[in-house]
């Protein structure tokens, strides 16, 4: 799962970056109104952690302009203004949930997974595709109830594609959902090409009946037999 992470305070922003890493996220970072307004028209985003105040403005602009531009990502506002007010205006803006500071990081992880099952899978923890199912919880994948190993990321392209099962998907988003802000430091698409030649390879060898397909020029597709 992609995170969109807006907080202006270094430290605090290091500290959740690191833990939801060490949970298996692709963090980016955004450190202004500005630079998280760029952000949200460029790219796509699971879930925003969404700080309230900001260099440049308050965050609840940010809400305003994804309404604006049609876009769903789930909306966690961390913030450490507590008024009523704050709360009723941001969730009346599309904020799923609010979380005020200071939290445990613990909670914003339960939080933040509440968020992206409600959002992205319909608040179920095992996602069934013919006869693969994906544990959320425990990032495990079973094929006719036989586990199959994957590694981190085999494991994050197939819930990207599961996530996206009627949709083209290309390279390039493939790519920055996967790399994140260092999509920039590949000099091509061969690890994805690889990752993606192993992740066919096992669903092929352990009989699942779903498959990812090229599209010349365009990307993949995930399709069921």
């Amino acid at each position: 799962m992609k995170i969109l992470l807006v907080e202006d305070e270094p430290e605090m922003a290091q500290s959740i970056s690191h833990s939801l890493t060490q949970e298996k996220y692709v963090v980016e970072n955004a450190y202004t109104l500005q630079a998280a307004l760029e952000k949200i028209h460029i790219y796509e985003y699971d879930c925003i952690l969404l700080d309230i105040s900001l260099p440049g403005g308050s965050g609840l602009t940010l809400l305003k302009e994804l309404q604006k531009i049609n876009k769903t990502e789930g909306v966690i506002i961390i913030s450490a203004k507590n008024s009523l007010d704050d709360k009723i205006e941001g969730l009346n803006l599309g904020a799923d949930d609010y979380l005020p500071k200071p939290f445990h990081l613990a909670e914003l992880h339960a939080r933040l997974k509440s968020v992206l099952r409600r959002k992205k899978f319909e608040g179920t923890n095992l996602l069934t595709l013919a006869n693969t199912t994906i544990d959320l919880q425990n990032r495990m994948v079973f094929i006719d109830e036989k586990e199959i190993v994957l590694n981190r990321k085999e494991y994050d392209i197939l819930l990207y594609f599961v996530s996206n099962k009627n949709r083209l998907v290309s390279k390039t988003s493939l790519a920055e959902h996967i790399w994140g802000d260092r999509i920039d430091e590949a000099d091509s698409f061969e690890f994805i090409y690889s990752q993606i030649k192993n992740l066919r390879k096992k669903l092929q060898d352990n009989g699942a009946r779903i498959s990812l397909v090229a599209v010349y020029g365009l990307g993949y597709k995930l399709v069921t037999e």
